[in-house]
């Protein structure tokens, strides 16, 4: 499946539009994850803990999408986005969407 930011594929012509396409996750960190996460702000930097989760969380997104742009017949999404959001204070949601097209080269 092609995924693309964009509006446009290069070499290729959007022949049918399927419609919107979305994969959403919620992940939370355990509480041992949470407390390294804690102690690493103490000194400032990257938490792996952290972006760990997220990178996971995205892909997982990414492949719900992909499933539901297939049950479409779709074999390309373009405009793809991500976006989150908090829910509580220890949940992320992670939500990739996009528009389900066919596309054939040109």
């Amino acid at each position: 499946m092609l995924i693309v930011t964009t509006e446009n594929v290069p070499g290729h012509t959007v022949r049918e539009v399927k419609g919107q396409v979305f994969g959403v996750t919620v992940r939370s960190r355990g509480l041992g994850g949470n407390m390294m996460a804690g102690l690493r702000t103490i000194v400032g930097g990257e938490i792996p803990e952290y972006t760990q989760m997220l990178e996971e969380a995205r892909r997982h997104a990414i492949d719900r999408m992909v499933e539901n742009a297939l049950m479409r017949k779709a074999n390309a999404i373009v405009m793809m986005r991500f976006d989150s959001s908090e829910l509580g204070q220890s949940m992320s949601e992670i939500v990739a969407y996009g528009t389900a097209v066919v596309i054939d080269p040109v």
